[in-house]
């Protein structure tokens, strides 16, 4: 039942499907670029990881887990705490960042539009946490309970 709205079988309509289709494209992030703002110290981002059921192998340091499936009704909450917080840049990710990961920004990025936000930015970070994990030591270091044998399975 993974990845389904509850109450269905697993070959129907997936978790996103309750919620509407984005209205906008999220802009995209190296991830030499978020280690470099995490070399630096700046705490004006956030790291959002969205997986849930695949949360395993390590997280990349500083982030929150936040699972996809409860985002949705959580966004304006999540505006709020950034705001507040002084958050400049949301960046979203999920295992590869093919899926949850643009769904996730693209949703932000619509609230923010909503609201006429223009001092926050929602977005993905390319490759997700595999290409994070799999891009190198210098990467690596900057994880937390980092399991190298998640990363090296075929």
């Amino acid at each position: 039942m993974s990845g389904t709205m509850p109450g269905t079988d697993s070959t129907t309509i997936p978790w996103h499907a309750a919620y509407p289709a984005p209205d906008t494209v999220a802009k995209s992030i190296w991830r030499d670029e978020v280690l470099d703002m995490m070399k630096h110290g700046t705490r004006k981002y956030l790291l959002v990881d969205l997986r849930r059921n695949d949360h395993e192998g390590g997280l990349i340091r500083g982030s929150i887990n936040l699972p996809a499936q409860s985002l949705y009704p959580s966004i304006p909450t999540i505006f709020r705490l950034i705001k507040a917080a002084g958050i400049v840049k949301v960046i979203w990710f999920c295992a590869s960042s093919r899926g949850r990961g643009p769904r996730a920004a693209a949703w932000f990025n619509d609230y923010l539009a909503k609201c006429g936000e223009t001092d926050v930015e929602s977005l993905v970070l390319l490759g997700g946490i595999k290409g994070w994990a799999t891009a190198g030591d210098e990467y690596v270091s900057w994880m937390d309970e980092y399991e190298a044998s998640v990363w090296t399975r075929e």
